[in-house]
């Protein structure tokens, strides 16, 4: 549904390239995540896609159109939700969404009809005839998406579209995107929260300095961290067991956990079963086992570093 391939964009008297040979492929009704540190070039890369900025070099397509080549008809495609709410306060929100299907040529009974079922959908129903200004951050939010849909987008691109909302109205907007995704629409999300990127994103695409640095499922990223993968036993023994599971190689760590139990941690890439084996052979009784793994985000500041930017 989307391919960029060695994307470029240099900005005028810049010194570095804000994006500098960037590639990577969506498929249709896949959630794809672009994390990056700030100014990594997420933006520039989603406004050559969004036909907001013109690349220097490369070439992005959007449902096989060539955004560049007919930006009118990738228009058409796709759909935004900005960061920052970019709402008509002149206009109540039954208004907002009926101006915006009528950009898309929907006539005036079809728009009205798409816009109520959308004030429905969202959350909203009643609640048509207000102006946003008295709209919560969380109604705004969810009136912002619900008029990127009034034209039915093959293609949604969310920039950080849960920023500062109450647990209730992330929840709920994480529920849509997945309801989105079981549609077939296809989701682009950028994001800071990497518990929001682990739970919804298929597979994620981090960006630093202009360029791709890592790209793979959240799982697959997690592996890149080192000694970070691995198991967790909680064993009841007369003895520290440590030396059992070290007969399956890998990093061993023990600790006494009370009174005739010990925890262990086993890093590596070793079988849950192979463990219990070891621990029982050993005479020791297997009370927890749990995976370790890192997070998303041990990911993200061990490729882009701590450093504030």
């Amino acid at each position: 549904m989307i391919e960029v391939a060695d994307l470029h964009k240099r900005y005028a008297q810049a010194k570095q390239e804000a994006v500098a040979g960037v590639s990577f492929e969506v498929a249709e009704g896949e959630v794809f995540g672009l994390l990056g540190p700030n100014g990594a070039g997420k933006t520039t890369t989603i406004g050559t896609m969004t036909t907001r900025v013109r690349p220097t070099s490369g070439r992005v397509v959007v449902d096989g159109i060539d955004v560049v080549a007919d930006p009118v008809a990738a228009k058409l495609r796709i759909a935004v939700v900005p960061q920052r709410p970019n709402l008509d306060r002149s206009l109540n929100a039954l208004e907002n969404l009926t101006f915006h299907a009528a950009y898309f040529g929907f006539g005036r009974r079809e728009r009205n009809r798409r816009a109520r079922e959308m004030l429905e959908r969202f959350g909203l129903e009643g609640r048509g005839d207000d102006r946003v200004d008295n709209y919560s951050g969380g109604m705004a939010q969810r009136l912002i998406i619900a008029r990127a849909l009034m034209h039915d987008p093959r293609v949604l691109f969310l920039d950080e579209p849960t920023t500062g909302l109450d647990p209730q109205s992330r929840l709920f907007l994480w529920d849509q995107m997945e309801a989105l995704k079981a549609r077939g629409v296809t989701l682009l999300l950028t994001t800071h929260d990497m518990a929001e990127a682990d739970r919804l994103c298929d597979r994620i695409a981090i960006v630093d300095h202009g360029k791709v640095i890592a790209s793979d499922t959240p799982r697959g990223l997690r592996k890149l961290l080192p000694g970070a993968e691995g198991l967790e036993l909680t064993l009841a023994a007369d003895a520290d067991p440590v030396d059992a599971l070290r007969t399956l190689g890998g990093e061993v760590e023990s600790e006494a956990a009370g009174e005739g139990t010990w925890k262990l941690r086993a890093y590596g890439e070793i079988a849950p079963g192979a463990a219990i084996g070891a621990a029982e052979a050993a005479g020791a009784r297997v009370l927890d086992l749990r995976r370790i793994e890192g997070t998303l985000e041990d990911v993200f500041v061990h490729m882009t570093g701590r450093d504030l930017r």
